[in-house]
């Protein structure tokens, strides 16, 4: 089978360097040899080896020192050396300086090559790896939580503030704002994004689960623990904790999370052993927490060191320019995850969309889009396509069910409906009409020297809301 990779000999014996470079190039690789480390180096930036493969013991600069140089300047490059028997303890002293693998001589080219498919190997995991993590970070950037409105560009530049830092960092807002994309945001652009970013909703568990959860355990400590378990505090050792919904733990828990930030220390349930980590916290909350202290319910003291850093996130309803773009966003997603061929929402459905005022803020809009993406027949969003309650009382076409009324009746019916889905707000009805308000005041004072039952409701909810944006 023919294989692929560059590989460069080194070897200050002839014969045996045009040897193994001959039996390489026979099984398919490209190769290129060097009588010395210097030499070596000077091949090197110019043929970019996948692998080098160095005798130990050469005149000059040795191979201990040829992979200490050729790591530095490439990690990614895989080192393989060839030692006689008797100099094993230098071949070891070559892997710590990097290298992956050691042969003796005479090598054996069958044991060769398994070893250089492994080294290869484990450089495509690398690169995979680094390819993913990569896409991580570009999926959670703040460039690409989607927005573009002033809240969310005040959002971003204080991501990009407090990233690089140590700073615990409490991000507040209501459910669905998008505050775990932030804190991720956050880890994958700061010293630490190479660790774990390890996130624990707590709100979902019972105090006794928490603590556990939080700290771990030892084997004994509680019904059920059957051996030792390592909390979250341990797992995200290095890089950083996400406490989703912080504001609902118990006061002992709050005890135990105050020590931690203070000390950075804890001890499993059950325990006795002081241990230390080092994680940096991001917590969230849809509570207020200066309230929640105020009332007695959280501690002051770990609000202020939870609050170092704030990160306020908007509802989605203060940031309304925001919704064709995330929207949008959304409709790509899940358009090629479901094959179909939909690029954009009819007028109607955009005026729908954004006279709405999505109390389940970005969560709900992606749960509507994905909802409207699988309903969709046709080449765009349409209004049926969407949830009810985003579309009250509209019949697919947007119009009223009414054969062979007049154009007044459809009006009136038109003006009606709107006013009742904005819950009274003319400047709103104005809006999705493409009238003026105006307009709609004037329609209803002549509506009410007529009146039906269902005009004076809709009347009522309307000067009730005139005020209404």
């Amino acid at each position: 089978m023919a294989r692929t990779g560059r590989i460069l000999v080194v070897d200050d014996e002839a014969n045996a360097r045009t040897a193994l470079a001959e039996l390489l190039r026979d099984e398919g690789y490209e190769v290129e040899t060097a009588a010395d480390a210097f030499k070596a180096l000077g091949k090197f930036e110019s043929f970019s080896p996948h692998v080098v493969i160095t005798d130990l013991k050469m005149p000059g600069m040795d191979g201990i020192d040829l992979v200490k140089k050729v790591r530095a300047a490439d990690e990614s490059v895989g080192v393989i050396v060839m030692t006689a028997f008797g100099a094993v303890e230098s071949a070891i002293e070559a892997m710590r300086a990097g290298a992956a693998e050691y042969l003796t001589k005479p090598v054996n080219f069958d044991e060769l090559l398994v070893v250089m498919t492994k080294v290869l190997e484990q450089q495509e995991l690398r690169r995979e790896t680094r390819q993913l993590r990569q896409r991580i970070r570009d999926r959670v950037a703040p460039g690409n939580i989607v927005g573009q409105s002033p809240p969310m560009q005040r959002v971003f530049e204080v991501v990009d503030q407090v990233a690089p830092s140590r700073a615990t960092v409490l991000i507040t807002g209501e459910s669905g704002t998008g505050k775990e994309l932030v804190a991720n945001a956050i880890h994958q652009r700061s010293p630490r994004a190479s660790g774990p970013f390890v996130k624990l909703h707590c709100a979902a568990l019972a105090e006794s689960l928490l603590e556990s959860e939080l700290f771990g355990h030892e084997k004994g400590s509680f019904t059920g623990a059957m051996a030792r378990k390592d909390g979250r505090f341990s797992l995200a050792d290095g890089g950083t904790l996400f406490l989703d919904e912080i504001g609902e733990i118990s006061p002992a828990i709050q005890v135990k999370l105050l020590r931690f930030l203070q000390e950075h220390e804890f001890e499993r349930v059950g325990g006795t052993q002081t241990l230390k980590v080092d994680v940096r916290v991001i917590a969230a909350t849809n509570r207020k927490l200066e309230e929640e202290v105020a009332k007695g319910r959280f501690r002051e003291d770990l609000y202020y060191r939870l609050n170092v850093v704030a990160i306020e996130m908007p509802p989605l309803r203060d940031r309304r320019s925001d919704v064709p773009v995330l929207a949008k966003f959304f409709l790509d997603r899940y358009a090629k995850e479901n094959g179909k061929e939909l690029a954009t929402f009819s007028p109607q459905t955009m005026e729908l969309m954004m006279a709405y005022d999505w109390p389940g803020n970005v969560r709900e809009l992606e749960n509507a889009v994905e909802r409207a993406v699988v309903l969709a027949t046709g080449s765009q969003i349409e209004p049926a396509n969407l949830p009810a309650n985003i579309r009250p009382r509209f019949t697919p076409q947007g119009m009223p069910p009414i054969p062979g009324s007049t154009l007044v009746e459809l009006e009136r019916y038109a003006i009606m409906e709107t006013l009742k889905a904005t819950g009274g707000s003319t400047s709103k009805a104005a809006e999705m009409l493409g009238i003026s308000v105006r307009t709609i005041q004037y329609r209803m004072h002549q509506y009410n020297e007529a009146p039906r039952s269902d005009v004076s409701v809709v009347s009522k909810q309307a000067r009730q809301g005139s005020g209404k944006s």
